[in-house]
């Protein structure tokens, strides 16, 4: 079952949401908003991402890196 939702934003928000919608071929601003939705749940918190700065600078530090010549070393 669906529900509406409505929202108050400024006529420009709205204005660049449907455009972004039809630029990234949505059918709609809801398919848009729900992809966003997705895609916002695979994003890394500020704090999972402070923890892997820390750790590879300790990484680093300790001289457990690898150099590479390119990123196709590292596969």
């Amino acid at each position: 079952m669906r529900q509406v939702l409505s929202l108050s934003l400024p006529p420009k928000a709205t204005v660049e949401i449907k455009l972004l919608a039809k630029k990234r071929g949505f059918d709609s601003v809801s398919g848009y908003i729900q992809y966003l939705l997705v895609m916002d749940k695979d994003l890394i918190s500020e704090e999972k991402l402070w923890c892997s700065v820390k750790k590879a600078r300790q990484e680093y530090k300790t001289g457990k890196t690898v150099k590479a010549k390119s990123l196709a070393d590292l596969v």
